[in-house]
């Protein structure tokens, strides 16, 4: 299960829950746009051009026409595309349809492994990204309500970050490094849209190089 809230996993629910099957892909790979005609498919732009769709969940959702989405980000996109023939089940999650992916994962009774994928400093390396481990949480806790056991130490921390963040969830989202990084850029929207916390009954699951409605 990969989780990426800012962007890529709320992208994600916004676009399959529209119908419209997404392809992961690395980050800021000149192949993209080849790789996107390949398959017929629109190659989301940089958010910044604030043009047609790109990794802004808005921009997914007032988009009309695409059927299917090549969407690269530098974490849960890249991730994705990394699995994508390693013969592992993946699907998306998100604080949007946290428990959606709780429900569907237990019906399969099958050990999980929880990706939560970060950030990156200006020099590229890795940092830890709160909104992850808000996300992941939210699945893991809803796993428990549905009566999971057997949860690592660091999963049931994770859990018990998300129960205690909930209460202020939409504030803390907004107040969080990514988050403040993006509302300072102008993508409020693309925040509050990460924060609505299990409207979406989606579940994205990774068929071949595309993720579609499980």
């Amino acid at each position: 299960m990969i989780v990426d809230v800012l962007s890529f996993t709320t992208t994600l629910t916004v676009a399959v829950d529209a119908g419209i099957e997404v392809l992961p892909f690395r980050w800021k790979d000149e192949r993209a746009a080849a790789y996107a005609a390949e398959r017929d498919a629109v190659l989301a732009t940089g958010r910044s051009r604030r043009d047609g769709v790109s990794l802004s969940p808005a921009s997914v959702r007032a988009a009309t026409g695409v059927a299917r989405l090549v969407l690269p980000s530098p974490n849960g996109s890249a991730i994705s595309f990394a699995l994508a023939e390693s013969g592992i089940t993946v699907v998306g999650a998100s604080l949007r349809n946290a428990s959606a992916v709780a429900r569907w994962l237990v019906e399969r009774d099958q050990p999980v492994a929880v990706i939560a994928a970060g950030e990156r400093w200006p020099d590229g390396s890795l940092r830890p990204a709160v909104e992850d481990l808000w996300g992941a949480g939210a699945v893991l806790a809803a796993l428990v309500d549905l009566g999971a056991t057997g949860l690592s130490a660091e999963a049931r921390a994770t859990e018990q970050a998300f129960r205690a963040v909930v209460p202020r969830l939409p504030a803390e989202l907004s107040a969080c490094a990514s988050g403040a990084e993006l509302v300072d850029a102008g993508f409020p929207e693309d925040v509050a849209i990460a924060g609505e916390l299990d409207d979406s009954d989606v579940v994205p699951l990774l068929t071949g190089s595309a993720f579609v409605r499980a």
